[in-house]
């Protein structure tokens, strides 16, 4: 029988005012006004139908992603918010992050958003240079992007993150570490620093740009690494790096294999069902059109993740964390004995790539760098 794990809520808010070159998430430029009650309306009501999911747990925290969450007027963000906590119990310091642009406007509500609800916000800043912003095609320039999280840091959150990007289209090292060093100035509790990447369905994949080579990656990558550490920042997944005990919950509980709802345009779900020793996973509507109409179901579409792929999906999540994995929770949340992956598990640990304890499972830190070929060991 599968234990079940922690319980999550997603909320995707799917509307911003243009649509980034280098995003493939579910968002839409807005055209109109963007229908504020209408959607809050939709939200609780998919939240609704998918009460027999919660099986009894609380929530262990809530991430309000998109698109532009801060758009969204702080007063819906409230009502949301009341309303969840109505249908889900919720532990009093529930951790809530909301995304948000560094734009004047959306800075300019933070504390209504935390009176709304909100304990913990993540600033889109990506750079601070006007070149690459332009290049990125966001909206703001340097000094907002400053700005917005001053604004953060005077409210006195939970916390606060700052989201920044590195090999950046004809981006040199120093560059990088230019915006590195200005991020910690501003000294968020968490900072997420992630490569660039083109991804499929953008406009980047269409008209690709010229990136920093791999030498240049790998110098960027090493310096950053040791600047955020020499500012006390650790490291505790792929991307992501803290002060102590400020780790965003809600991302630690997706890479721990654990269950979330999904709400809103096109947000996935992972639900574990022990009667059944399976694991459900879903999506939503992804059009804003389709999901506001009131004949059409919030559901998009199901499915139980096969026997065969369970191993993957759980080390996909795991090894991207740099905390040991608990061997046990491998068997507690797939149902499988870690037999079923020992000649892979071997391969892996003559490679460098992963040590082993009775116990746990580490990634190295070549683990850590080739991700992507310690994960294709558990390919089919």
């Amino acid at each position: 029988m599968l234990k079940l794990p922690p319980l999550s809520l997603y909320i995707h808010i799917p509307w911003c005012v243009e649509k980034c070159p280098y995003c493939d998430f579910n968002s839409h430029a807005l055209k109109d006004e963007l229908p504020h009650r209408q959607y809050v309306d939709a939200l609780l009501e998919d939240l609704s139908q998918d009460l027999s999911q919660v099986q009894g747990r609380q929530l262990s925290s809530i991430f309000i992603g998109g698109g532009t969450p801060s758009l969204l007027e702080p007063s819906q963000m409230k009502r949301l918010l009341d309303g969840v906590k109505a249908m889900i119990p919720s532990p009093v310091d529930l951790e809530i992050t909301m995304e948000a642009n560094p734009g004047t406007v959306e800075s300019g509500r933070f504390k209504q958003f935390q009176a709304a609800g909100i304990t913990r916000i993540s600033i889109g800043v990506q750079s601070f240079q006007a070149d690459k912003l332009i290049i990125l095609g966001r909206i703001h320039d340097g000094n907002e992007a400053i700005n917005a999280a001053k604004q953060a840091a005077e409210l006195k959150l939970q916390s606060f993150n700052i989201d920044l990007m590195h090999s950046l289209p004809k981006q040199q090292v120093g560059d990088a570490l230019a915006d590195l060093k200005q991020a910690i100035e501003l000294a968020p509790p968490h900072l997420s620093w992630y490569q660039l990447t083109i991804e499929p369905n953008t406009k980047f994949h269409s008209k690709p740009p010229t990136l920093p080579d791999d030498d240049i990656l790998a110098d960027i990558y090493d310096a950053g690494r040791e600047i955020l550490a020499a500012a006390g920042y650790s490291q505790y997944e792929i991307s992501a790096f803290s002060k102590a005990g400020y780790q965003c919950q809600h991302n630690l509980n997706y890479w721990r294999f654990g269950d979330y709802l999904g709400i809103g345009c096109g947000a996935h779900s992972k639900i574990t069902e022990p009667d059944k020793g399976q694991i459900l996973r879903g999506s939503k509507v992804k059009h804003p059109k389709g999901y506001l109409d009131p004949k059409q179901q919030y559901l998009s579409q199901s499915w139980y993740i096969e026997q065969q792929d369970l191993a993957l999906e759980f080390f996909m999540n795991r090894f991207r964390l740099v905390e040991a994995c608990p061997r046990q929770d491998f068997i507690d949340f797939t149902g499988l004995s870690d037999q079923t992956v020992r000649s892979q598990l071997d391969v892996a640990i003559n490679k460098g790539l992963l040590t082993e304890t009775p116990t746990h499972w580490q990634v190295t830190v070549l683990g850590q760098r080739f991700l992507n070929s310690l994960l294709d060991l558990f390919m089919d």
